[in-house]
């Protein structure tokens, strides 16, 4: 830990670093703050009844199209400025909400408003990866793997704090369609103010560095070659690729558990004193996995650098299966909560080592893209998840099979990934700068 304080001191001293982290920290308070009042109009509010289907298929709704366009979205970021892509994803943002806010007021169905939701969502998902993509130029590669652990679990908890004041709000405006549009027109706030923040960047501050000529060739046709070739910079590091997609494996278990846990929240727990259930309760959830995501973000670069990569995944796992069975079976709030924790650690310790494997080995010119490939699998998998619980699950989201089956699943993964990865001695996180990056060949989110 004394390693891991001196390299956040060293990349606090960059100010490139805290602009960056400040935009960061203002759109995702901002996402909490709206989604907080869209989860609050489809999924709680007494004027709109919803089933677990109708809201796996909602997630669908905004995630699919976007996992469709975002590798194309990814070969912009290699060619366009990324520090103009943020700030007019922002701006446009902000222009949408208030539309978003007006149909919510009126009491407009759900699903014609969707669409619109849709840009919100889906810029969340390319300014996140333009920022992914950006931070190499804001920090020295050796104070990569600190500054990458910590702009990604502060960004987790700014969401956080953003659901929070969302929900305090909520008694005070109500929890009908008028006081949802309210909260939902406030993120208008920190879109606004995080395009501000980036404008502090000169244009061509935050990469990319080399944009290739494209030859009079159309964005489509190039789109697709620059993503074949991206995905064969990929693939060429195996064991990054391997890390990469244990992560999004993860993603469909955790899907199958989150319905499940909205469904117990709103159908089957009842209050308890300190235990809470609707919004509320999932408050209390998301509280647990944010401090698992900061515990996560302190004692991942400290672990991979131990053990190494393929070790610390191999922990990682089976950590989040035990939790699932051994705490979620238990089938009780403070189970539930507990279980959170647990499973966020290693869900954003794995992720954590990805993202900066995929930092550190690939090039600058290939970075936007292969962020994106993976934002695009990471939300593909979720939905997966979700489609298959609401299928299988009860109204009430308890369901001992569902659980068992999450459970070992995370344990196969394990097992594979073990089997797969077997001889990698790489790191992923050395404490020292490699002078030939491309040869860490380890990496997972």
């Amino acid at each position: 830990m004394p390693h891991t304080g001196h390299h956040l001191r060293a990349v606090f001293r960059r100010p490139d670093f805290r602009r960056l982290l400040s935009a960061r920290l203002t759109f995702q308070g901002a996402d909490g703050v709206f989604q907080a009042g869209l989860t609050g109009t489809i999924l709680f509010n007494p004027d709109r009844q919803t089933s677990a289907m109708a809201i796996a298929l909602g997630f669908a709704v905004l995630l699919l199209p976007y996992s469709l366009i975002g590798p194309f979205a990814g070969v912009l970021l290699d060619r366009w400025s990324r520090r103009n892509v943020l700030i007019i994803a922002n701006i446009v943002r902000a222009a949408v909400v208030p539309a978003v806010a007006a149909m919510i007021w009126v009491g407009i169905a759900a699903e014609a408003f969707l669409p619109l939701v849709l840009i919100v969502v889906g810029g969340t998902r390319l300014v996140s990866a333009a920022v992914s993509a950006a931070l190499p130029h804001v920090v020295d590669e050796k104070e990569l793997v600190t500054a990458n652990s910590f702009i990604s679990t502060a960004g987790g908890l700014a969401y956080a704090v953003g659901i929070a004041a969302a929900m305090g709000l909520r008694p005070l405006f109500g929890a009908s369609d008028h006081g949802y549009a309210i909260i939902a027109l406030m993120s208008v706030l920190g879109y606004v103010g995080t395009a501000l923040v980036i404008r502090k960047f000169t244009p061509n501050e935050l990469g990319p560095d080399d944009v290739p000529d494209s030859g009079g060739v159309s964005v489509a046709r190039l789109a697709w070659h620059e993503l074949r070739t991206g995905a064969q910079h990929l693939a060429a590091r195996k064991n990054a690729a391997g890390a990469l997609l244990v992560v999004v494996g993860m993603r469909v278990f955790f899907g199958a558990a989150l319905i499940a846990v909205v469904l117990l929240y709103r159908n089957y727990f009842t209050a308890d004193g300190f235990f809470r259930t609707h919004e509320t309760g999932l408050g209390q959830i998301m509280f647990a996995s944010a401090a698992g995501n900061l515990i996560a973000a302190g004692i991942t670069p400290a672990a991979t650098r131990l053990f190494g990569t393929r070790q610390w995944l191999g922990m990682l796992l089976p950590l989040a299966a035990a939790a699932q069975l051994g705490l979620g079976i238990l089938f009780t709030m403070p189970g539930l909560i507990a279980a959170s924790f647990l499973v966020a650690i290693a869900s954003q310790g794995a992720r954590l080592v990805a993202e900066t494997t995929l930092q550190t080995e690939c090039a600058d010119e290939y970075r936007g893209r292969v962020f994106s490939v993976f934002d695009t699998l990471f939300n593909a998998c979720l939905v997966l998840g979700l489609v298959a619980g609401a299928a299988f699950l009860p109204e009430t989201g308890k369901s001992y099979a569902a659980l068992i089956v999450i459970s070992v699943g995370y344990g196969l993964l394990a097992a594979g990934y073990l089997w797969l990865s077997r001889g990698s001695t790489l790191p992923v996180m050395p404490a020292k700068p490699k002078t030939e990056p491309a040869q860490a060949l380890t990496q997972l989110r």
